[in-house]
């Protein structure tokens, strides 16, 4: 009947066009339709704008690629860099989120409220890590100028409080001004078992024995150029390609880690001096540049026992693959856009690195929670040498490799005091609006990317967005430099700050403090807190590498520089500053989903539980579990948070209660306890939990399991799991957290409800 009914419609339309009685169809006529008078209408974009392509990588020192003279093979960055133009005075802001926000508003990252990374933030304007509505984005500005804007990979500028299911969802990538986004949110995420996100949503990733993060965003982000390409030709596209790539955990394919196979035997003294001199060859550096001397908080090669060299061998050739692997990936993203024929026109700006190489761990690490956990894994290292980079490790290389990395300068990541930590190398290519090749050396700052993007599109950014008045932007354009080499900076002063580390350049000359703690230190050393931070001197367009202090000689100079780092401060949000390390990572200082909860219900659900709407579990707390099993053989996870490398699980095997407690994932972090026997098939409750005795020296913890009521089992562990990746009810996700083959990755009865009361 609905069918007789549409065909009689459709006869009923028709009949009327070809009578008259609806009017003709707007094609019917002899001539074009000169354009809709009611339809919304898109804000074209100018005539002539250029597609956009930034790439920034993760971690990446000035001396790692190949194309500033590193050991790691990068073709796709050298590529930019032979047909383009090569920055090599451009600085980062020391740490990740903040460069990323800095980059994305064209903003000083303390005054949009990055002033450290967004797992550090406080109650101070300067640190509160919510990029404010005041300072809208590139995405924003150029997808209300016509262009189709799509982020992919790595987004750590969403404050931790807001990336639960419900939000708010301003400022998440969408929220931001990027029609597409698909990544992950966080500092860092698993490259076999990654928590991924597509737009707003939670997705998990493909299944298949040789997935790794890289390639799928490369994958998706050659999906998404073809399909704005058949969608909106006309359009410009803006996209921000952020793989997690070098942060921690380093993991490749094994096919690559095995190309580097015996290539850092030498060690990073040697390593140091040839890129250095590869650097000169290059011309990146001057012939003048002086190789700053390694510090005495770095061993010497020479000085390692045998073992701890064929670990640190190991460690930098994952790095080495992980950074040569991703930029294969990104070289198929710059063929699809040769292939379609819009490179011609594509401003590509790939920033390597978004700060210096990290100096974290002094032996680096097989699995970088066990490091945090002050864990001896030398022995676990060398039996299990083979599988560091691969989905069974979470690694971090060590302190030397770092130093090496970021040749030929002091200091590294977290050191806004020194180029070691701030100087990254930018790859700019525009076949066709730059036609002067080579290196630039004007001195310039990641805020500046925004408003070249402005300048290069046509575009003046508007006064006031969605009602908001905007803070001015404080970026200057670098394409000034495109096609005049030897232009006058347009950059004359920049101040640094991180972590209590800061400096200011004006006019060639910059004044730096001297870091109170090393890097790879849990915090400033007992004593130094509280103390005025020393400044030192440098000429940097005399002394590029920041090798000779010239504050004794100076003192005037160093004066007003440090008068001038004082009123950019006050300027920019930069004060109060805080020099703690450790203690800032403590979630009372910031918003959380659970503040004032002494409980939490979750259900079975397909959604992973985001690490920020889960209690925090290392004290005292119990949970309820209530189900049911048809079988006297049931069996699968009833609740588990985190992965192998440090999480916990309670699941049934063969119907028998268990739970595994996993602080790292050593041997003797390891706890397993469970019941006697099956359980009957029915309802059941579970109650487990652990519990905190203080002792006189230090605090005891025992995990403990009830089943109906009836204790079943209790052991003691050794230390507090602190899982940094999702939960999930009734499953467990891809990461092996329950690494048992008679369990089933799902449990096969019904979960009700887990309940979780915890101290607030």
């Amino acid at each position: 009947m609905l069918r007789t009914r549409t065909a009689r419609l459709a006869a009923l339309v028709l009949a009327g066009a070809l009578t008259g009685l609806l009017p003709a169809p707007v094609w019917a006529g002899q001539t074009e339709p000169k354009g809709w008078t009611h339809f919304p209408k898109e804000s074209p974009a100018p005539v002539g704008a250029p597609n956009i392509l930034i790439i920034m990588t993760d971690d990446v020192g000035f001396g790692a690629a190949s194309g500033t003279g590193g050991p790691i093979p990068t073709p796709s960055f050298d590529r930019l860099v032979r047909d383009g133009l090569l920055y090599n005075r451009f600085h980062t802001t020391a740490m990740c989120s903040p460069t990323r926000a800095a980059l994305l508003t064209g903003r000083n990252h303390h005054s949009v409220g990055a002033g450290v990374i967004s797992n550090m933030a406080t109650d101070q304007p300067g640190y509160t890590s919510a990029i404010p509505t005041s300072a809208a984005t590139i995405g924003r500005v150029l997808g209300q100028h016509g262009y189709a804007t799509a982020w992919l990979g790595k987004n750590h500028n969403t404050p931790g409080w807001e990336t639960g299911p419900l939000g708010p969802f301003e400022r998440w990538p969408n929220g931001m001004g990027f029609d597409y986004f698909y990544g992950f949110n966080g500092d860092r995420t698993n490259q076999f078992f990654p928590e991924l996100i597509e737009n707003r949503n939670p997705v998990e990733a493909p299944r298949e024995a040789d997935y790794i993060l890289d390639r799928d965003l490369a994958d998706h982000a050659i999906g998404w150029l073809r399909r704005q390409a058949t969608a909106a030709p006309d359009r410009p596209f803006l996209m921000y390609y952020a793989p997690g790539t070098a942060h921690v955990p380093l993991q490749a394919p094994a096919d690559w880690i095995a190309r580097f196979k015996g290539r850092f035997a030498d060690g990073w003294d040697v390593e140091r001096e040839r890129t250095f001199a590869r650097q000169k060859a290059l011309g990146v550096i001057p012939a003048d540049a002086a190789l700053t001397p390694r510090p005495d908080g770095i061993p010497a090669w020479s000085t390692l026992p045998p073992a701890q060299k064929r670990i640190a061998q190991r460690q930098m050739e994952v790095y080495a693959a992980a950074l040569a692997y991703c930029d294969e990936q990104i070289g198929r993203v710059l063929a699809e856009l040769e292939r379609s024929g819009r490179l011609e026109n594509t401003l590509v700006l790939y920033l390597q690195g978004d700060n210096g190489a990290a100096a974290e761990n002094m032996r680096g690490a097989f699995n970088q929670y066990a490091a945090f956990a002050w864990v001896d894994e030398e022995a676990h290292n060398l039996e299990h040498l083979d599988k560091l980079g691969g989905p069974h490790s979470f690694p971090a290389f060590p302190v030397g490799w770092a130093w090496a990395m970021n040749t030929p300068f002091q200091w590294a990541k977290m050191t806004a005091s020194h180029l070691g930590g701030t100087r990254n190398a930018l790859a700019v290519s525009w076949p066709q609006g730059i036609g002067t090749r080579g290196i630039r050396s004007q001195f310039h700052h990641v805020i500046d990317i925004a408003p070249t993007l402005y300048e290069i599109a046509g575009i003046d950014p508007p006064e006031t967005i969605d009602g908001v008045p905007q803070q001015p932007i404080e970026g200057v354009s670098i394409a000034y430099s495109f096609n005049d080499p030897a232009a006058e900076g347009q950059r004359t002063s920049q101040y640094f700050e991180m972590l209590g580390n800061r400096a200011f350049y004006r006019d060639g000359w910059m004044a730096a403090t001297t870091p109170k703690r090393l890097p790879w230190e849990a915090d400033i050393a007992p004593g130094e807190e509280g103390k005025p931070y020393r400044w030192e001197l440098y000429d940097l367009d005399a002394d590029f590498s920041q090798s000779r202090d010239l504050a004794a000689a100076r003192p005037e100079t160093r004066a007003s520089l440090e008068a001038g780092f004082t009123q950019a401060a006050q300027r920019h949000q930069v004060l109060p500053i805080d020099d703690s390390f450790l203690p800032r990572f403590s979630p009372a200082l910031r918003p959380g989903l659970l503040d004032g909860r002494r409980s939490v219900t979750y259900h079975a659900d397909e959604q992973r539980i985001a690490p920020a709407m889960f209690p925090d579990l290392s004290r005292d707390w119990q949970a309820t579990a209530s189900f049911t099993t048809e079988t006297v053989s049931a069996g699968g996870p009833i609740i588990a948070s985190g992965d192998k490398f440090s999480g916990w699980a309670v699941y049934l095997r063969h119907g028998i209660p268990m739970m595994l407690y996993r602080g790292t994932d050593q041997e003797g972090d390891r706890t397993l306890i469970a019941g006697s026997a099956p359980l009957q098939p029915g309802q059941h409750v579970l109650r487990f939990g652990m519990s905190l005795t203080k002792g006189d020296t230090t605090p005891t913890r025992s995990i403990w399991l009830e089943a109906d009521g009836q204790r079943l089992t209790q052991k003691s562990i050794s230390r507090p799991a602190r899982p940094a990746s999702a939960s999930y009810v009734g499953r467990v996700g891809d990461a092996p957290l329950i690494e048992d083959s008679e369990v089933p990755g799902r449990f096969d009865g019904s979960v009700d409800q887990v309940r979780i009361d915890f101290a607030p």
